[in-house]
């Protein structure tokens, strides 16, 4: 266990995204979104829950702004209703009510000395959008740039640190490759490919709409966020599991980070994989997307700082894998799993596993030149209706943000702030209520959805206000 602080500027927060926490899906003239239209059908959410009224966190901004001083956080992350602003998703329809949301927000939070971290695209598409072909249609790019636009015109003013899309590989692989989240498409051989080369394209297109018009008088910074689990050889001392180690990395994460941060185009990995398999599958080309010169400069560069969200790790091996059907998950010719003795959780797939934090940490100083790090959704979920005492979620934290503490300290981590996730319990995408990630309880149950403080956030509020982990006293 490694004590001390961090340095004087560091970033302390936490995220929520808005179909999970608002509620008020069709307050206001807000249109609905892919999300209200599939959490409507029964049978697709544990226990039909839906985001219709969430945390209610619509009817509640002086109520989630008090919570979040209590905690005594530098900044909150949470992201913008698209269709709440344009409810079929063009500026040709804006809904001033929505507008007017989200500037009593973000004014409450400044009023207050916390810093808005804004995310415009947290998986939430409007459906008239959807309706054209979501982000399997290349118009999206000019149609996402003319929203982010009137957002940085809108809110630029106040709003200093804005992300383009939260985890893009879930909205490309689980959006459209095993097609669990909507929009439900089902083509785990190409449409990821497909939408990660048009989601790519937007956020650059966003970018420079930022650079060119809003930098000079704003002075923000923007990124993207992508999702990263850390990867362990199970044998470190075999090449081919270290390879599959770095290939797994690379077709999650460097997927979107490479081009951005390295040389406009994807990992030599994946084309090298893709390609290959591609040929072997006796297709005319590779199902990997290609960029033109052209692309590769306009998209390389495209970020400010290297944000991204961290849960848990798992252990890859290479693996040879069958070449039908076409599958982005088969393309990667690894096999991952967990070890039994790590903590669980009440997700799966998620154990707690901290010192794979340092190590992630370490990854992304080296394989990007030691950008600005900041560690934007971690957290972990626990499933009891009462949780105020949540001592494994204490742990969780405790660990987590000592091995943060680590990889600044002792190896040189340009890391510059960390979010926990999350505010509050909330809808919880496919397991509706059931998982709670929140260091504060939410009672669904009562129409008033209260709020409760658990032990973590006491917790949380006490490293927040130390800046870290100081010795205690009487071991000094």
């Amino acid at each position: 266990y490694f004590y001390g602080t961090f340095p004087e500027d560091f970033t302390w927060g936490v995220s929520s995204s808005a179909y999970q926490i608002e509620g008020g899906w069709d307050a206001d003239g807000k249109g609905p979104s892919i999300w209200d239209n599939f959490t409507h059908v029964p049978g697709n959410i544990k226990n039909n829950d839906t985001g219709d009224i969430a945390c209610d966190s619509y009817n509640k901004v002086e109520e989630d702004i008090y919570l979040l001083r209590a905690l005594g956080v530098k900044n909150y992350r949470f992201s913008l209703s698209w269709s709440r602003i344009f409810p079929n998703g063009r500026n040709n329809s804006i809904n001033r009510h929505g507008v007017d949301y989200y500037n009593r927000l973000i004014d409450g939070l400044v009023a207050n000395n916390i810093t808005p971290i804004v995310t415009l695209y947290h998986f939430d598409l409007p459906q008239a959008l959807q309706d054209i072909g979501g982000w399997e249609n290349s118009e999206m790019i000019d149609l996402f740039d003319s929203f982010a636009d009137f957002c940085f015109q809108t809110f630029g003013d106040r709003v200093k640190f804005w992300i383009t899309f939260n985890e893009p590989q879930v909205i490309a692989w689980v959006g459209y490759g095993t097609g669990e989240f909507p929009p439900n498409v089902k083509d785990p051989g190409s449409a990821p490919y497909r939408v990660a080369h048009i989601l790519l394209k937007a956020h650059a297109r966003v970018y420079h709409t930022y650079d060119d018009k809003y930098r000079a008088s704003q002075g923000g910074v923007i990124a993207l966020c992508p999702n990263i689990d850390w990867v362990e050889p199970q044998t470190p001392s075999n090449p081919r599991d270290i390879e599959a180690a770095d290939r797994y990395l690379q077709f999650l994460v460097g997927w979107f980070t490479h081009p951005i941060f390295k040389n406009g185009d994807y990992p030599d990995a994946m084309k090298w994989k893709v390609g290959n398999r591609s040929e072997l599958q006796n297709l005319p080309s590779s199902r990997l997307p290609v960029f033109t010169a052209e692309e590769r400069e306009y998209i390389r560069g495209t970020a400010d700082v290297f944000c991204f969200n961290t849960y848990t790790s798992r252990l890859v091996t290479h693996a040879t894998t069958q070449l039908r059907p076409f599958s982005y998950e088969y393309d990667q010719e690894v096999v991952t799993k967990v070890d039994s003795s790590w903590p669980s959780s009440a997700v799966p797939s998620q154990r707690a596993v901290a010192w794979g934090m340092r190590r992630l940490l370490n990854w992304i100083k080296e394989e990007y030149g030691n950008p600005p790090v900041y560690v934007i959704e971690n957290g972990v979920g626990l499933n009891t209706k009462s949780q105020v005492d949540d001592n494994s979620r204490i742990f969780y934290y405790k660990t987590y943000i000592d091995e943060a503490l680590k990889a600044y300290k002792l190896d040189g981590v340009n890391l510059r702030g960390y979010n926990a996730w999350s505010l509050m319990d909330s809808f919880e995408w496919l397991d509706g209520y059931e998982t709670r990630f929140g260091l504060h309880q939410v009672d669904f149950d009562n129409a008033n959805r209260p709020r409760t403080p658990k032990r973590s956030a006491v917790y949380y509020a006490e490293v927040i206000r130390n800046n870290g982990i100081p010795l205690p006293e009487e071991d000094e």
